[in-house]
């Protein structure tokens, strides 16, 4: 069995007298899809700001491929192979939805130019290939200000892709989203973790996406990891249902 990619050991974050992490352990394999959920307050915001840097945790440690990156600062943990969607996509507007991801792999690479006009024949064909992988290559030439929301939200995960990361941390993908639109968008991101050997660490609201598509579950409540476990059992967890979801009066049903 291959090393984790990703291993969180004994998180703990205390703000005052709220426990906003308390002893959160788990690890996430490649190919994996990994969807960390609980009530508001749970903690959820807190341990993915602490995997990706913007908080130093009161104590544990976080491993990328076996590397402590424990309290490392965003920018280099995404150069070791983080990337990162947000729950609001941002996107550079003014730019075609191609000079986007031209641009993220520019970034990536380090490469620096005083012009966009040096630099806009960079990384064209590598660009080209990430759209075909999100479905946006028929869009290369269009404004990103003229994309739909859906739309939007592949752009942004095409250009997270952009520094080839090992690990993709992916902050409620499906926010602002029809049904329909949910489903084909996290159906993506499922394809791209098996294809890219990706280890995915994701956090949704809809249960729809969680349940249906997620290899492994992981639920916090009040600070406190309460289940780790494959979707069935997470589902039918008594201590989730009641803690996380407020008893059987949720169904849990599983996506086609």
């Amino acid at each position: 069995m291959s090393s984790p990619v990703l291993e969180v050991s004994a998180l703990t974050k205390h703000y005052g007298g709220v426990h906003a992490l308390d002893g959160v352990s788990f690890s996430i394999a490649r190919g994996e899809l990994l969807a960390l959920i609980g009530p508001n307050g749970a903690g959820k915001s807190t341990c993915f700001n602490i995997v990706n840097g913007q908080i130093r945790p009161d104590s544990g440690r976080v491993r990328l491929a076996g590397r402590d990156i424990t309290g490392l600062a965003p920018r280099h943990i995404a150069r070791l192979g983080v990337g990162r969607t947000f729950q609001v996509a941002t996107v550079f507007a003014s730019m075609t939805v191609l000079e986007n991801v031209q641009m993220a792999l520019i970034a990536a690479r380090g490469q620096v130019f005083g012009l966009w006009t040096a630099a806009r024949h960079r990384g064209h064909g590598d660009a080209l290939a990430l759209l075909e992988q999100t479905g946006l290559a028929a869009f290369a030439a269009r404004p990103a200000a003229t994309l739909a929301y859906g739309d939007v939200k592949r752009l942004e995960l095409a250009m997270a892709l952009a520094g080839d990361p090992a690990l993709l941390l992916m902050d409620e993908p499906t926010a602002g989203m029809s049904s329909d639109e949910r489903q084909a968008m996290i159906a993506l991101v499922r394809q791209l973790t098996r294809a890219r050997g990706l280890a995915v660490l994701f956090t949704e609201h809809a249960m729809d996406v969680v349940f249906g598509h997620a290899d492994r579950v992981v639920v916090l409540a009040r600070g406190r990891l309460i289940a780790d476990g494959s979707v069935e059992a997470v589902r039918d967890d008594p201590a989730v249902r009641a803690v996380y979801l407020g008893g059987a009066s949720i169904t849990l049903s599983q996506t086609p």
